[in-house]
């Protein structure tokens, strides 16, 4: 009793002091006003929930038109780009009596020149299709000159960027495909590859690049049938927009304008392909280039004639064995008007091609073939070619290269070039 009386007795000052110092009260009513004001309902949660969506919603609006002044400038999502640049590095050596080359323009000098590509393909449908090159680059002298053999595939225009090529095509049902297009060349409207022969000089694309094919770019139309079975037939015509008559243009398809119009039949399987083309070319229209020297050109100016085309390809079941690929061709023309001896002429070519023989997607490749000659030349022109395709990586290849013929002219010149071509891809 003693000790609970004194200890109690300690206690009460502590107690007394404490309650000065804190309100119980006070602090229970501080509490229950905090309570209050922060208990949280319905409305209170759908406010600042809206509120952040409103925030988000005008930062999403921000970035869309961001995006919108972005694709303003860009391309369209249906459109494809690639571009190529190609440097070619070389020199050609002519026979010592061929006086007249030796001291014109197409000197013997090595050459440096480069050529730029970009192709635009566009669809607005998903089935047709908008094509579009733009090219350019500096090549000159026998870089640029068909009657030497050594006018090269990568050829580009005079060191400004022009539109080489536009057209658009589009189907018609399941089998059939139509182009037109001011700029354009009968062969990219045909329905059968005439040769998978890749070239390095241009003279020995389509199988032989004479008057049965040709190339020359100008205002076109054509339609193909392709059927799923192999076989296809193909129509089309080229047509000259500025041919000038008594120093008029007559406009398009007109009896004095240039035209070209090709009918092209053939079949095709996975391993091989045979096609006959008929090309009615008329008022002076002239292309190709294995032919010698200009005769061609002599004879069909302001007149008509006549080429047909033979042309066949077939390729092993294996790469990288002795068996190459075989590309074959061969034309004969008849000219309207001319003198009899003098109004027919001829063309052979064979493309032989090896791949993946010494590295993966490498190419070998070997073209042989007669240039056009005519029935009166005496002489026997020989036209040749041989490259090795080595692929450096996926973008870019070095293709060195060896070109030339004998009686190339028709007459007596002798012809041998070499280069390095490297293509890059991007």
């Amino acid at each position: 009793m003693l000790v609970a009386g004194a200890s109690l007795s300690l206690l009460a000052p502590v107690v007394a002091q404490a309650s000065d110092v804190v309100n119980i009260e006070e602090m229970n009513s501080y509490a229950r006003s905090q309570s209050k004001s922060s208990k949280l309902d319905s409305k209170t949660f759908i406010n600042e929930v809206s509120e952040d969506i409103a925030t988000l919603k005008g930062r999403v609006d921000g970035l869309e038109v961001k995006q919108q002044e972005f694709e303003a400038g860009g391309f369209s999502d249906t459109t494809v780009m690639d571009q190529k640049v190609v440097f070619d590095f070389g020199a050609i050596d002519y026979s010592e009596n061929d006086s007249t080359r030796l001291n014109n323009s197409s000197s013997e000098a090595y050459k440096f020149a480069y050529s730029y590509r970009m192709n635009l393909n566009t669809s607005f449908t998903g089935d047709d299709n908008m094509y579009i090159r733009i090219l350019s680059g500096n090549h000159s002298d026998w870089m640029k000159d068909s009657n030497d053999g050594g006018y090269l595939t990568s050829v580009g225009k005079s060191n400004s960027l022009t539109v080489d090529k536009i057209w658009y095509e589009f189907p018609v049902g399941d089998n059939n495909t139509v182009w037109i297009g001011p700029k354009i060349e009968n062969y990219y409207m045909h329905g059968t590859a005439p040769s998978i022969y890749k070239p390095v000089t241009k003279q020995f694309t389509l199988g032989g690049n004479g008057n049965a094919y040709g190339a020359s770019t100008d205002t076109g139309a054509g339609w193909a049938y392709k059927a799923d079975n192999g076989f296809a037939i193909s129509s089309n015509i080229g047509t000259k927009s500025k041919t000038t008559t008594s120093g008029k243009d007559t406009g398009l398809l007109t009896d004095g304008s240039k035209t070209s119009w090709a009918t092209q039949v053939g079949y095709t399987q996975e391993r091989y392909s045979v096609s006959a083309i008929v090309n009615a070319k008329f008022n002076g229209w002239a292309d190709g280039y294995l032919h010698t020297a200009s005769a061609d050109d002599a004879l069909v100016s302001g007149g008509n004639h006549t080429a047909v085309g033979l042309r066949g390809w077939w390729r092993p079941e294996e790469t990288g064995t002795a068996t190459p690929s075989i590309s074959v061709g061969y034309d004969t023309t008849t000219y309207d008007g001319v003198t009899s001896g003098t109004d027919t002429s001829d063309m052979w070519f064979v493309g032989l091609q090896w791949a993946d023989m010494i590295n993966p997607d490498d190419k070998i490749g070997l073209a042989l073939a007669q240039p056009t000659k005519h029935d009166d030349e005496t002489s026997e022109p020989f036209a040749y070619e041989l490259y090795y395709s080595y692929k450096a990586n996926d973008n870019v290849t070095v293709t060195p290269t060896i070109f030339g013929g004998t009686n190339r002219d028709g007459g007596t010149e002798d012809v041998f070039g070499g280069l390095i071509q490297t293509t890059f891809k991007f």
